[in-house]
């Protein structure tokens, strides 16, 4: 594995996906939406929930399998992402944490990556509204072009996902449980982690207020 200090990188070209390792891409959308008083995954933005538009642009991109975590209010939701090549996957502890969904996404990926073809993954959440594939991809491409071991998103003074972890990390990602999520790990191994620019991703959305942010650039000057 190629040897890294924490630098930001910033890919340019896709290249040739067959010349790729396999990367899978787990969407984390089992949240409660305790802050927002209503299940954020359903609101729309541009024409699509928050929910659709994360899954589509997973399909979009060059990430295979695709695994969609759901918890909180999943009855609700699986039908909003009908139809789209990927894999549902209930956390039935969702209550407990941010850790436990993607524990839950990592043995999904097991079950379905059985020959084990998948060298990294990525982790992103369906409330950041302006992650796209080409986002995803850029993670992909910084990854296969440096070999090191951790790509993540930075954005508003510090880094987290979208972030792709390589094979190597499969195990801590797989052992997360409670509140804890995949920045702990990112913290634990900043030698091994690339910074790849990503402003728009200090945008998400857990509040009324955050969400009243996100559509005022679409609301009439009159309002």
């Amino acid at each position: 594995m190629a040897m890294g200090s924490d630098k930001a990188i910033k890919a340019t070209a896709v290249g040739d996906e067959r010349s790729r390792p396999s990367t899978a891409i787990i969407v984390l959308a089992a949240g409660a939406s305790t802050r927002m008083g209503r299940p954020k995954q359903l609101l729309t933005y541009q024409g699509r929930t928050l929910l659709r538009n994360a899954a589509e642009m997973a399909a979009a991109s060059l990430c295979r399998p695709i695994i969609v975590v759901l918890g909180a209010y999943a009855d609700q939701l699986q039908s909003e992402i009908d139809g789209l090549p990927l894999q549902q996957v209930v956390n039935e502890r969702w209550t407990e944490g941010m850790g436990y969904s993607i524990s839950a996404g990592m043995e999904a990926l097991k079950h379905c990556d059985r020959e084990g073809a998948a060298k990294a993954v990525v982790l992103t959440l369906c409330d950041q509204p302006f992650v796209t594939a080409s986002v995803i991809n850029n993670l992909v491409t910084v990854f296969c072009s440096t070999g090191i071991g951790i790509v993540a998103s930075e954005y508003g003074g510090t880094v987290g996902v979208p972030a792709l972890f390589g094979h190597e990390y499969f195990a801590d990602l797989a052992a997360l449980s409670g509140a804890v999520g995949a920045k702990q790990i990112i913290a634990a191994h900043t030698s091994d982690v690339v910074r790849v620019p990503f402003s728009q991703g200090a945008t998400d959305v857990d509040t009324t207020e955050d969400y009243r942010q996100l559509l005022r650039p679409m609301l009439p000057q009159t309002l």
